[in-house]
């Protein structure tokens, strides 16, 4: 028996700090701390995020760092490691991730992968906000990264997007709140099961 607090931390990808992204993502939160779930977000969107130079130095040393981790990367690996469950948002730029969720997910995944597979058997799950199409893409290609690193993934009775363009417009979209709510249940649903 766990004597600590199951945790989910989300990285909203969006330089909107409190865009749709953002909303959604706290729609979700809201269910998760109804089930007594700790949860915690991390502004990743609109820092400056560096690719992955694909240096070898962090499968070299098995530490599950990045050498180039001035910019909050290794912050970022440990609240992985550290968390339950994770949560990726982004929002949707023709028809793809936005480039700070691509560098947290190959820069994470290499790392991450160099220390035997810390994430095996978390819970993930993927929020994209979209304004019209090409948010299945999104979730994709973040739901990838959950699989590669053999982690279980929460999905909703739709796909986890809400149609959004501009600010509040999320907040308008009653299918996409009903989804986020679906996904926070299932979601919690998964780690209490894990317990």
């Amino acid at each position: 028996m766990r004597d600590y607090m199951v945790k989910v931390v989300a990285f909203n990808c969006s330089p909107r700090k409190d865009g749709n992204t953002a909303h959604m993502i706290k729609t979700v939160f809201e269910v998760l701390e109804a089930e007594g779930i700790e949860t915690e977000m991390v502004q990743v969107g609109g820092n400056v995020l560096r690719g992955c130079a694909a240096c070898g130095a962090c499968k070299r040393s098995g530490e599950m760092k990045c050498v180039y981790g001035d910019d909050g990367i290794n912050d970022y690996i440990q609240k992985m490691v550290d968390a339950d469950g994770i949560i990726i948002g982004s929002p949707t730029y023709f028809s793809d991730m936005s480039a700070e969720c691509k560098a947290l997910i190959d820069r994470c995944g290499y790392a991450l992968g160099a220390g035997g597979k810390p994430l095996s058997r978390k819970v993930g799950a993927a929020v994209s906000a979209v304004r019209r199409a090409g948010g299945i893409h999104v979730l994709d290609g973040i739901q990838h990264f959950f699989g590669i690193n053999e982690m279980y993934i929460a999905c909703s009775s739709y796909w986890n997007m809400s149609l959004s363009r501009d600010i509040g417009d999320f907040e308008k979209d009653e299918e996409g709140i009903r989804t986020m709510r679906k996904l926070g249940e299932n979601m919690a649903f998964l780690l209490k099961k894990l317990q």
